[in-house]
């Protein structure tokens, strides 16, 4: 049973061998508890809102909902859980784009075995881990996103809700679809949109989408 500070950890993965390898980390370490395990995106996203795991591990490629799309709904339903994708991919648009989505971990699958207790612990306590791989993917996606501030001095005056629903945007969300999300009415979605494109100094019906596209794994 897990105790007043154990860490508890969902683990989704539709490779069972490998899902299977990391649940026995997580057994193996006593101050974590293993939540539950998920075969498919699908059962994975039903256990993150059952369970609210302190940390929830996700492959980035799974049937039904893959890793990306699990942190987006995250996001949206503004779940607890620290995020920490699993991948073999190198690709530096995919790391952006979890980082966008305030995924607080990016670890490859070929050193899981040796990294997934650490990345863990570290984002259950508020921090980032990054595969030392992807070092220098997040030394360019920093600089880049200084880049922007410095250009887009707007974007600093943006609330939390603001900037929550230029990244909903980014994702080529309707202004109805973000109103059910955040649960609010269309026409105060429909108000905050005409505040960001006041701060950021943008004018004309489709100028806020093309921003948001254009910057979307730095936003």
């Amino acid at each position: 049973m897990p105790t007043a500070t154990s860490i508890t950890v969902l683990i989704a993965d539709d490779h069972p061998i490998f899902r299977r390898g990391l649940c026995e980390i997580i057994a193996g370490d006593a101050s974590l508890q293993l939540a539950g395990e998920a075969g498919d995106g699908e059962q994975a996203w039903r256990l993150m809102q059952r369970l609210l795991p302190t940390v929830a591990v996700l492959d980035i490629h799974m049937p039904k909902h893959n890793g990306m799309e699990l942190a987006r709904f995250s996001l949206q339903h503004r779940l607890p859980s620290k995020l920490i994708i699993l991948t073999m991919d190198s690709d530096e648009a995919l790391l952006a784009e979890a980082l966008a989505l305030e995924v607080a971990g990016y670890l490859l699958k070929e050193t899981a075995v040796t990294d997934l207790l650490d990345a863990i612990r570290q984002v259950a306590g508020g921090g980032c881990f990054i595969s030392p791989a992807f070092s220098g993917a997040l030394v360019r996606h920093n600089a880049a996103r200084k880049v922007l501030q410095r250009q887009e001095p707007g974007l600093a005056q943006l609330t939390f809700t603001e900037r929550q629903i230029l990244k909903l945007i980014a994702a080529d969300h309707t202004s109805k679809e973000i109103a059910g999300l955040l649960s609010c009415s269309i026409r105060t979605v429909e108000t905050h949109r005409q505040n960001i494109s006041r701060k950021l100094e943008l004018s004309g019906s489709h100028s806020l989408l093309r921003f948001a596209f254009n910057h979307k794994g730095l936003l």
